[in-house]
């Protein structure tokens, strides 16, 4: 089956195609397409992780990860920390939350991003 999102992927759009190919659909092919080009997605794809769809970008009813969570009925408690720490990450990118010293799940989600962003200049 396709996936589309769009390009330009962050901390949430990385870990939702990861949870779609190893829990969802292990023959997964996805597609992205440039940021406000969303209309030009392909009819035969299923959509993530932008405006406007069942499986929406990260929004007050959560991220992307967490909303596919929901929608394939994925309740693995593995799962759930790593759909906290990605919360942690859009909170921190987006609302610009802090990491407290005993909020464990928070700095792992602040680590991950300074990797990924470093990857990404790579």
């Amino acid at each position: 089956m396709k996936w589309v999102t769009r390009d330009f992927v962050h901390l949430d759009r990385v870990a939702s195609p990861w949870l779609i190919q190893r829990f969802v659909d292990t023959q997964a092919e996805f597609v992205f397409i440039p940021w406000g080009q969303e209309e030009t997605r392909p009819s035969d794809a299923t959509p993530f992780g932008m405006p406007g769809v069942a499986l929406s970008s990260h929004d007050e009813h959560g991220t992307t990860f967490e909303k596919i969570m929901r929608q394939y009925a994925l309740d693995d408690p593995s799962l759930r920390h790593i759909a906290t720490i990605i919360q942690a990450g859009v909170d921190h990118v987006l609302h610009h939350a802090k990491a407290g010293p005993d909020d464990r799940w928070a700095q792992i989600a602040v680590g991950l991003l300074a990797v990924s962003e470093g990857i990404m200049l790579l």
